[in-house]
């Protein structure tokens, strides 16, 4: 297999759901598969249940919307430094985009979260991607594609296969931008992927070996390109 350029945006839910060592581990052990079959390999960790815990609080002690974005993306900063801890050769966690945009100039494997308040983790793994030319941007998360409506709240809702991005960015407008809510995916990664044409996947991480098979070309999950 032809090695790639992949960019992984790994939901934190994936780690915090079974926050063990086990919980944690069986995904490093494919992230190390991963690094040694690709060209360049970027992991974006998201916050997940931790993350809501802490701007849930907040929110209640009457913090501001920035200040709970910003605990978010501290928070994702944790999760990241846990993968980054497990794994060899790896850019120091990037804190804005400049420190990201100087890791990966300089390094194969980078491992970072959120950068700055108003945009999630998928809008930093689309920049990443767009950086580096990726071959693929993976999107994985406790859902297991792109639906019509949401889910969670629509017992009728139906996955959609494949997407233009035009048709992605007109799903994801319905959904709410705010911090911890964004749902699927931010517009602002939308419209990063629409500008750039880069090929996007939406998995079912839940399951490590999907990530596999999604940069192994299998049909999983959604896809998404012109």
């Amino acid at each position: 297999m032809e090695k790639k350029k992949i960019v992984i945006s790994l939901g934190g839910s994936l780690l915090t759901e079974d926050f063990s060592v086990n919980g944690v581990r069986k995904y490093i052990y494919l992230l190390k598969k991963i690094d040694n079959i690709t060209k360049r390999f970027v992991i974006i960790v998201g916050g997940g249940r931790i993350c809501r815990e802490y701007q849930a609080i907040a929110n209640k002690l009457g913090s501001s919307q920035d200040m709970e974005d910003y605990i978010g993306t501290k928070s994702t900063h944790f999760n990241a430094s846990l993968v980054a801890s497990a794994l060899e050769d790896y850019a120091e966690i990037p804190n804005n985009e400049e420190e990201m945009l100087f890791a990966l100039k300089h390094k194969k494997l980078v491992v970072g979260g959120g950068l700055r308040v108003g945009q999630s983790t998928d809008a930093v793994a689309a920049f990443c991607a767009k950086i580096i030319k990726a071959d693929l941007l993976i999107n994985a998360s406790n859902v297991d594609g792109v639906y019509d409506c949401d889910p969670k709240q629509n017992k009728n809702a139906k996955k959609i296969p494949n997407l233009n991005y035009a048709e992605l960015k007109n799903i994801l407008s319905k959904n709410p931008q705010l911090p911890g809510k964004y749902g699927l995916f931010d517009l602002r990664a939308a419209e990063t992927i629409l500008k750039s044409k880069i090929n996007t996947v939406f998995i079912d991480g839940r399951d490590p070996q999907n990530i596999l098979k999604a940069i192994k070309g299998e049909k999983i999950g959604t896809l998404i390109s012109q």
